[in-house]
């Protein structure tokens, strides 16, 4: 059997439902959940380790670049042929993509979270972590960049998103559709992964702001941004990649300061572009410096920045970055 290391993080997956307080809260540490699941011991020679128990909105980027060095040094070990990490799954898809964009590694690593707690009957947990064994069983899997299983569908760390707060289903490839899936220990690929990139990141800035432009707005939000020194701005752009024209003057103020601004959609799926030419509009946008993300949403987008921000802050060089991959 191959050797399968779980790196546990807390999320969902742990929690129960408080008697007193009728609320979800962690309880569970990975090697309980390991118990509860005496499945997983018959499927790989099963290890855990324990990084934290984080509800999805307490992980920050700082824990997950300290995770992403851990689980990096773990990739390297003789022992260990796949990994597994736990994740509450409000962030899980920007951990997933930090992992994705700073390990470079041909084993498995499949990123797995629940939408139900222990507490309840339809507790998805269990079948998420045993697919993602699996997965990890599987010499498919191998090359193919951070991973993310729940419900049965693999989808790849650097498309996915979570698309309902209850579902089961939440998380989906909105523009390329799933790598594939899990059926009754079965695992089945239609697909690689659109593209793969790696920058190998010993530092992150985290001082980005992540702002989602409305109908009507001005300029304020912009200003206030550069006003406090941001080192990045990422902009959720209307439609393809349009702003409205007081909007358009708060990003060249920005720009004026030498602060990057990075361009994505708020629409769930699509990439940006520069197709239509009024002010505020792509061309405009593209044409006073704004770097386009291609398919990434704001969230990505802003984990990637401040990644790229770990390097450099040189503009060029940032919108080479994101445009070369």
């Amino acid at each position: 059997m191959k050797n399968i290391l779980i790196v546990f993080t807390g999320g969902t997956f742990s929690m129960r439902i408080d008697e007193k307080t009728k609320a979800a809260v962690p309880f569970y540490s990975g090697n309980e959940l390991i118990e509860l699941i005496p499945e997983t011991k018959t499927l790989a020679n099963i290890s855990v380790y324990e990084f934290g128990n984080y509800p999805g909105p307490h992980m920050t980027p700082e824990l997950m670049l300290e995770l992403s060095k851990k689980i990096k040094y773990f990739a390297q070990q003789e022992n260990v042929d796949g990994i597994i990490v736990t994740h509450g799954t409000d962030t899980l898809e920007e951990t997933a993509y930090f992992l994705d964009l700073t390990i470079k590694t041909e084993k498995p690593i499949v990123v797995i979270g629940a939408m139900k707690t222990s507490t309840e009957p339809n507790w998805d947990g269990p079948r998420n972590l045993i697919d993602a064994i699996h997965i990890c069983n599987n010499q498919n899997s191998n090359g193919l960049g951070v991973l993310v299983c729940l419900n049965g569908e693999i989808n790849a760390a650097s498309e996915v998103t979570k698309t309902h707060t209850e579902d089961v289903e939440t998380f989906r490839s909105l523009d390329f559709g799933s790598l594939g899936f899990v059926d009754r220990g079965k695992v089945i690929y239609n697909r690689l992964p659109r593209k793969l990139e790696t920058r190998p990141a010993e530092k992150i800035n985290t001082n980005v702001d992540l702002i989602k432009v409305y109908a009507g707005m001005n300029e304020k939000y912009f200003k206030f941004s550069a006003e406090s020194k941001v080192d990045g701005i990422v902009v959720e752009a209307m439609g393809v990649g349009n702003v409205p024209p007081q909007v358009f003057e708060g990003i060249k103020y920005a720009l004026n300061k030498n602060i990057p601004v990075v361009l994505v959609s708020r629409c769930p799926a699509g990439e940006t572009l520069d197709v239509y030419g009024y002010p505020g509009a792509g061309k405009w946008l593209k044409q006073a410096g704004v770097i386009f993300a291609d398919y990434l949403n704001g969230q990505k987008a802003r984990i990637k920045l401040m990644i790229c921000l770990g390097i450099t802050k040189e503009v060029d060089r940032l919108r080479k970055m994101f445009e070369e991959n």
